[in-house]
């Protein structure tokens, strides 16, 4: 079956499981050969939403015949057991569960479709009601201390009442995934099972990024070779910005691309399940909201590729920048007119004193027709500090004002004799 039959069919079942007709659901799921383990995990959801747990039992065991990796599905499972009073069997799968965390405090299934959060306190809670009912309350009670270890917080109350039962030899229920939860296809393969007839011109947004992937509604505009700089109305949302990524996140679906902890990502927007979508090395990703801290002021003007941003400001004009003062009226002193033939070095091209020398970080290209352009590990001579981020300067022959954080001072203060 071609995938976009696939996901047609997944889209009608779970449609018609939301719709509560069960056996639409079951029929549409039905239609697929060979179903994934998602499929038969939501066949197992259906059987047990119309009171068929037998039936759920042998779906949830194709699911893990089909993926042995996935933790909620013999989590599931380990629920069906114990619903048809197999307590051993239930809680081989709840140790099954727990270790296929990995010592992980929870698995966040969101980004395979399921809306839904297996914490490991939840899975030594479900096996601890196991032990319940096989009159093993000092190892019931030994499961719920080990889950107070893993207990998130604002969860104390609940453990706290549940060691109380076990206490007084009450049985525990077990929990399982909220029913009505199926996996369900991504949004955007839904969206494209449609065809749709686009009228009036198209509008191409584009990059000369390369590898830039980003699309959206924002208007053309010229782009910076290896990093992505947003236009100034992107800035204004605030929930749009800058980001410190607080550690190593691999996306799901992108095997290369490996965001580094500490690296900085531009972000486009967040959504309300806890993920936002970013532009990182000039590439489109999306990443929990939960790894990313706003970027001070020093950090954002850095990337990942080590290249820095240009300010943010239009570059001013290099007239009102910090130069020395000229000497003024006829009635000037000669001291004060030979004072601008003191310093040690002058520039060749206009015969204007050098403050100081700089040399090339990395190479800038000129976005105007006021820019020095120069290449990296290129001299540079400081004529005039136009503004705390921008510098006027000559190199190879040119004058023209450039980002001070292209460059790096090699001596400082001024070249008097």
């Amino acid at each position: 079956m071609a995938y976009r039959e696939l996901v047609r069919r997944w889209h009608q079942g779970v449609l018609a499981a939301d719709g509560g007709d069960w056996d639409a659901a079951l029929e549409a799921f039905a239609g697929i050969p060979e179903p994934p383990a998602r499929i038969c995990f939501n066949v197992g959801c259906v059987e047990l939403l119309a009171g068929r747990p037998g039936e759920a039992l042998r779906a949830f065991n194709r699911t893990v015949a089909k993926d042995n990796s996935l933790a909620v599905g013999f989590f599931q499972r380990g629920f069906v057991h114990l619903q048809l009073e197999m307590y051993e069997e239930a809680l081989s799968d709840y140790h099954t569960a727990f270790s296929h965390l990995r010592k992980n405090p929870f698995i966040d299934y969101k980004q395979l479709g399921l809306r839904h959060i297996l914490y490991a306190w939840e899975v030594l809670y479900s096996m601890a009601a196991v032990q319940c009912r096989l009159q093993q309350w000092q190892e019931a009670r030994a499961t719920l201390e080990k889950a107070v270890v893993w207990r998130p917080e604002g969860r104390t109350a609940v453990l706290d009442m549940a060691l109380e039962k076990v206490q007084n030899c009450l049985v525990l229920e077990p929990m399982q995934v909220p029913l009505g939860e199926f996996f369900r296809p991504r949004k955007k393969e839904v969206e494209q099972l449609d065809s749709k007839d686009f009228l009036g011109k198209p509008k191409v947004i584009s990059s000369i990024i390369p590898n830039d992937e980003y699309f959206g509604f924002e208007p053309l505009r010229l782009q910076k070779q290896g990093f992505y700089e947003p236009s100034a109305d992107a800035l204004r949302d605030s929930e749009t910005g800058y980001c410190q990524v607080l550690s190593l996140y691999h996306p799901e679906d992108s095997e290369k691309l490996a965001v580094k902890a500490r690296s900085l990502v531009f972000v486009l927007a967040r959504g309300a399940d806890g993920w936002a979508t970013a532009i990182y090395d000039g590439q489109k990703l999306r990443i929990p909201s939960s790894l990313l801290e706003p970027a001070s002021k020093m950090e954002k003007w850095k990337i990942s590729d080590g290249i820095p941003l240009p300010p943010a400001q239009v570059p001013p004009s290099p007239l009102h920048g910090k130069q020395k003062p000229e000497s003024g009226g006829e009635n000037a002193s000669a001291n004060d007119a030979g004072a601008q033939m003191d310093f040690k070095d002058l520039d060749s091209h206009s015969g204007r004193p050098i403050l100081y020398r700089m040399l090339a970080q990395h190479p800038y290209p000129a976005q105007g027709p006021g820019d020095l352009e120069f290449s990296k590990g290129d001299m540079l001579d400081i004529l005039s500090e136009v503004n705390e981020d921008w510098l006027e300067g000559c190199c190879n022959g040119k004058t023209g004002i450039f980002p001070k954080c292209f460059a790096t001072q090699l001596r400082c203060g001024a070249a008097f004799l």
